[in-house]
């Protein structure tokens, strides 16, 4: 809603700008096409009789100079555009605060763990000259030992960008079992693409060679797959014609390119995301709420960094929402191991503390919920496993 705001005041200075802009250019060229006149006419004048009629010329071009009246058509336009430039950075400076150190909560933090993270980012971006440099500095050793997998990791997928997909067959191949532990086809995947790229490049019996080799150990789980690779032999030469082009399509190695990084990473027990780009890109999005909490905790002078748990929900993307959260309707808080979900007999569920206030402690004794009319009883109630 803020970002809203803060567009529509842009939007208003940039068109007030343009406005003035439009303005100002047709003043000048109306002064302009004025002043042409007027020396056409001093030049078209004889020299014998020119002091007299110079004169009058001029004068006609001051009268006409002072119909115009540039400072007067300037001067409104000019004057929203400032009131609009004024009212721009006093939205800014509502909507940000600068500081923004003030929605830190005090939170003693490892400091070896800390380094670690910086340093995997680092080498799962393929900023390898930079993470060693931190790696030195912060002397964080420890963070070192993931640079080769990395590594590997970087030049495979350098290779897929080039269309060389020997490398990740490789690594596919050694990792065969921990793929099929995971239910990836990657392997018949990269398959695939080398074996289009040979039908493509050397020929229909290559292609057939290659299959006999390397597609046919997938044949009894993958039959319908290998069967359109087959039918692919038909349109040898001319495939981008044929009912199977889709398979010469570019985005398949950019999805595989990707698909390889999050089994790569997956084998390895890190995150295919950067925990920091992560971490970093949901503060940016909970930071406005932290910040209009902090201001009215501030006014209401209390302190809310020695709460346990913030008064207020920090709303986030789904792509940050890693795991099932239940708050409870009720308390508005955020269910726990000692405080879990509970399904009522109704239907309705709410957090166990909840029902033991509604209960008032009585396990034998029904009570109302508060969303339908229907009684329940405590022992009715049943716990629920997200």
């Amino acid at each position: 809603m803020e970002l809203n705001s803060i567009k529509d005041t842009f939007d208003r200075v940039t068109k007030k700008q343009k406005l003035s802009s439009s303005k100002s250019q047709e003043v000048i060229e109306q002064l302009g096409q004025e002043i042409e006149q007027a020396l056409s006419k001093l030049q078209s004048v004889p020299d014998a009789t020119s002091q007299p009629d110079h004169k009058l010329i001029l004068t006609e071009l001051k009268t006409k100079l002072n119909e115009i009246a540039p400072l007067s058509q300037l001067e409104s336009t000019q004057k929203e555009l400032n009131i609009a430039l004024t009212k721009y950075p006093k939205q800014l400076e509502k909507s940000f605060n600068p500081d923004i150190s003030k929605a830190y909560r005090n939170v003693d933090f490892d400091s070896h763990t800390v380094d670690q993270i910086i340093a995997n980012h680092f080498y799962l971006e393929g900023l390898f000259d930079l993470g060693d440099c931190f790696v030195n500095e912060a002397k964080a050793i420890e963070a070192a030992e993931m640079r080769i997998p990395f590594l590997e990791m970087n030049q495979i997928l350098v290779a897929m960008k080039s269309r060389n997909p020997e490398p990740a067959l490789k690594w596919a191949a050694t990792n065969s079992d921990k793929l099929k532990h995971n239910g990836s086809d990657l392997e018949l995947k990269l398959h695939r693409l080398q074996f289009v790229e040979v039908l493509q490049n050397r020929g229909r019996d290559e292609a057939l060679n290659y299959a006999r080799t390397f597609l046919t150990p997938f044949a009894s789980d993958h039959m319908a797959e290998i069967q359109k690779l087959m039918a692919c032999l038909l349109w040898a030469g001319r495939l981008d014609t044929s009912p199977y082009s889709e398979f010469l399509s570019p985005t398949h190695w950019d999805k595989l390119a990707e698909e390889l990084n999050r089994q790569f990473c997956n084998i390895m027990g890190q995150s295919h995301q950067s925990p920091l780009s992560v971490t970093i890109a949901a503060g940016v999005q909970g930071l406005p709420t932290l910040l209009k909490l902090m201001n009215v905790m501030t006014g209401k002078q209390q302190e809310w960094q020695s709460m346990k748990q913030l008064p207020v929900p920090v709303d986030l993307d789904r792509e940050f929402q890693f795991h099932s959260v239940f708050v409870c309707p009720v308390s508005r808080d955020q269910s726990s191991e000692e405080n879990p979900p509970m399904l009522l007999s109704c239907g309705h569920v709410l957090c166990k503390q909840s029902i033991t206030k509604l209960s008032k402690n009585n396990s034998t004794r029904p009570f109302k919920c508060p969303y339908c009319p229907s009684e329940v009883e405590v022992s009715k109630c049943r716990q629920l496993y997200f």
